[in-house]
């Protein structure tokens, strides 16, 4: 690939539409309790409507709506005391006019009652007779049979990953497996002869430990997917290509940590190139200009930078929508994130979108510099701003969103 190819940057916009790998992973059912944050492979319907009975919202008196219309406290209207419903049993009493029947909040509605009158507006004014100081309307404090879900109707959405009420609402319609992608099996690797394994105790002139793949099996790992570090290949003609070919069978997403230096990143790109097709070989984005993409036998591949943060940052802006993707989730989950004032200027450049990252106090956002080769940038930031490709740089005091690190 020549130099003119590297520096023709694709923005990340234009990445996020069009590198999209048609690469999904394959269905497993799954226990409830292993179903937290997995995408459904398709919608999860109700078996039956939910809560699959008429009950009470409120601690009351089941009554006929319009026994209690024009009831007030100068005017309130009496009802027969006629039972009370018992939680976990159908009611054995009926509700005629004139009537009531004592409800527990939960309780099944018994026939012949429109509404539950809350127990706030009610008074026992004499045994066996309750007064009643509030109107209520038909349906008013009460859950109809299929309110929650009708039969049929949609649990959770095939897509969207599954979070905690997702699980509780599966429970209750008796779903206790669900069918879902399979966690994206993501490999990476790191290359360059000056990168040692993290367990080195003592590093010699010039070497530096494996940081960059163990930050990324997180970021995989957060995401949804199943990390798998494939250790380090020594800058050799031809020994990334040999690992490639090695690792695609078992891979639904190949990660690449390059070197750091200009022929590490050649090297990197003419291997790639020789087991799959360049998509592009630069992004628009500071920092992380120098990232490459491809497919490889249908296997998605990010070829990063070799700085960490670079790298880090750049993943999490195109990996890990990419990690969600294959694992069937169209739209990742979004981030929190909080607003605040930059505390100073931040410069950019016009069709390049810059990530800072900023340390927050006090509603004030307060962005943090240094070299991409240093990690503290990132473990020292609670968040980043965006400064988006259009803008040649954000003035002191302009309120912006701060993308918030879980």
């Amino acid at each position: 690939m020549s130099g003119r190819e590297f520096f023709t940057a694709r923005t990340l916009a234009e990445v996020r539409a069009g590198f999209r790998p048609a690469r999904r992973t394959p269905v497993e059912h799954v226990p409830l309790s292993a179903a937290l944050r997995r995408v459904p492979a398709a919608d999860v319907t109700a078996p039956a409507a939910l809560p699959g009975f008429a009950r009470s919202t409120v601690d009351g008196f089941a009554v006929r709506a319009a026994d209690t219309y024009g009831a007030s406290d100068g005017l309130p209207s009496y009802l027969d005391l006629l039972g009370a419903v018992r939680m976990g049993a159908a009611p054995a009493v009926a509700v005629r006019a004139g009537g009531c029947v004592a409800m527990p909040t939960g309780g099944v509605i018994p026939d012949g009652a429109d509404a539950v009158v809350m127990v706030e507006y009610t008074a026992e004014t004499m045994p066996g007779t309750i007064e009643v100081t509030r109107p209520v309307a038909p349906g008013g404090g009460i859950v109809r049979a299929d309110e929650d879900v009708a039969a049929g109707g949609v649990l959770a959405p095939g897509g969207r990953p599954l979070r905690a009420p997702d699980l509780g609402f599966l429970a209750a319609a008796g779903v206790t497996t669900v069918a879902v992608h399979r966690r994206p099996r993501v490999v990476i690797i790191s290359t360059g002869d000056e990168v040692v394994p993290p367990g080195t105790v003592e590093l010699a002139a010039g070497q530096v430990r494996d940081a960059t793949a163990s930050a990324l099996a997180g970021l995989v790992a957060d995401a949804g997917g199943e990390p798998v570090i494939a250790g380090i290949v020594p800058d050799e003609p031809g020994a990334l290509k040999a690992r490639l070919a090695e690792v695609l069978d078992e891979a639904d997403l190949v990660v690449v940590s390059a070197g750091s230096s200009v022929g590490a990143r050649d090297e990197t790109a003419g291997a790639v190139a020789a087991v799959g097709d360049v998509w592009c070989h630069g992004i628009a984005i500071k920092p992380g200009k120098p990232t490459l993409l491809a497919e490889c036998s249908g296997v998605p591949l990010i070829g990063l930078p070799g700085n960490p943060l670079s790298a880090l940052v750049v993943f999490g802006q195109v990996g890990v929508p990419l990690v969600w993707r294959i694992a069937g989730c169209e739209a990742p989950p979004p981030q929190p994130s909080t607003r605040a004032r930059l505390s100073r200027d931040l410069a950019s450049a016009a069709g390049r979108l810059d990530v800072v990252q900023v340390g927050l106090s006090g509603g004030v956002a307060e962005p943090i510099f240094g070299p991409s080769a240093l990690l503290s940038v990132l473990t020292r930031a609670d968040g980043y701003v965006i400064v988006p490709e259009p803008a040649t740089g954000l003035d002191a005091g302009t309120e912006v969103e701060v993308v918030l690190y879980r």
